[in-house]
């Protein structure tokens, strides 16, 4: 487990019990016998080898294929639902069917969901792929919740000390200079803006704080430029402020390591109000019990 994401769980869950082996290395059995029975099984297979963040790099089956660790752990855990998150372009990859093939062997009904967390209240466009599975009945309908939807604007903490550096200083990169120069031929330079790095869908590098954030990943890509006394002024996003933007409580821990440890739990996580909303909807679900198992299941 990477350190950095094991410091977050653990800061936020003290007294969970965190394995931090490879899932491939752990027996689901021996865990079965020291967890007892579970109802949900929350589950997000490694994403980088289908994100389309990775461009044309060479993909790693190996890596996709942790996929199926989910169906390993089911097949002994057997709990009521399962709640599958990745990118939205796992539905293109060859496995894809096969491994959901695999869980309604397990005797799972499974329904694919596309969702925005911007429909959720959530200040960020992050479109995700879920995969909900039940063993007892049809997954339930999961719609975007009725709150009035977030800017950026609404997670800059515009009262903070967070240092400002001149945008315009000698070794700054001429492609940021760039970035800046197309928001301004738009927006003038009296009006504050963010900066995107990393990122290749047309928007010129940058966007509006009137839309929700753009995808936070595990990079650092966000700077707001402000006007200063003397100029344009940047810095980058912190830690609060992306938290605030993945919908994340205050009170939650980024991990105790440097700040580029923080950034990259962050933007390896699910944002809390899409995941609260569709617990919630399991949970209404939860009067109807599963199957008893079959004979064929009984004999194994």
């Amino acid at each position: 487990m990477n350190e950095g994401a094991r410091s977050a769980y653990s800061s936020n869950f003290p007294h969970a019990k965190l394995f931090g082996d490879r899932l491939e290395n752990l027996d689901p059995a021996s865990l079965q016998s020291q967890l007892g029975a579970i109802d949900l099984l929350l589950a997000s297979p490694e994403c980088t080898n289908h994100s389309p963040a990775k461009g044309k790099a060479p993909r790693s089956e190996t890596s996709r294929d942790t996929a199926f660790q989910v169906v390993r752990f089911a097949e002994t855990f057997t709990p009521r639902w399962i709640v599958i998150e990745n990118v939205v372009n796992m539905l293109n990859w060859h496995r894809y069917s096969e491994f959901k093939s695999r869980l309604v062997e397990l005797g799972y009904n499974t329904k694919e969901y596309k969702i925005n967390a911007a429909d959720f209240g959530v200040a960020q466009t992050r479109k995700r792929l879920f995969v909900i599975c039940d063993r007892a009945n049809s997954p339930p309908e999961i719609t975007p919740a009725l709150v009035l939807q977030k800017s950026a604007r609404d997670i800059i903490e515009w009262d903070s000390k967070f240092p400002f550096t001149p945008l315009h200083r000698p070794q700054r990169a001429k492609r940021t200079i760039e970035r800046a120069e197309r928001a301004q031929a738009i927006l003038g330079t009296s009006t504050p803006y963010l900066m995107v790095y990393y990122g290749t869908d047309g928007s010129g590098g940058w966007q509006s704080l009137d839309k929700p954030l753009r995808t936070i990943t595990t990079l650092d890509r966000f700077a707001l430029v402000v006007p200063g006394k003397s100029g344009p002024e940047m810095r980058m996003l912190q830690v609060p402020e992306l938290k605030a933007a993945m919908g994340m409580p205050k009170r939650f821990i980024a991990g105790t390591g440097p700040r580029r440890e923080q950034i990259r739990a962050i933007g390896n996580g699910v944002c809390p109000p899409v995941m609260k909303a569709i617990i919630k909807k399991l949970l209404a679900t939860k009067s109807v019990h599963p199957p008893l198992p079959s004979a064929n299941q009984s004999a194994k």
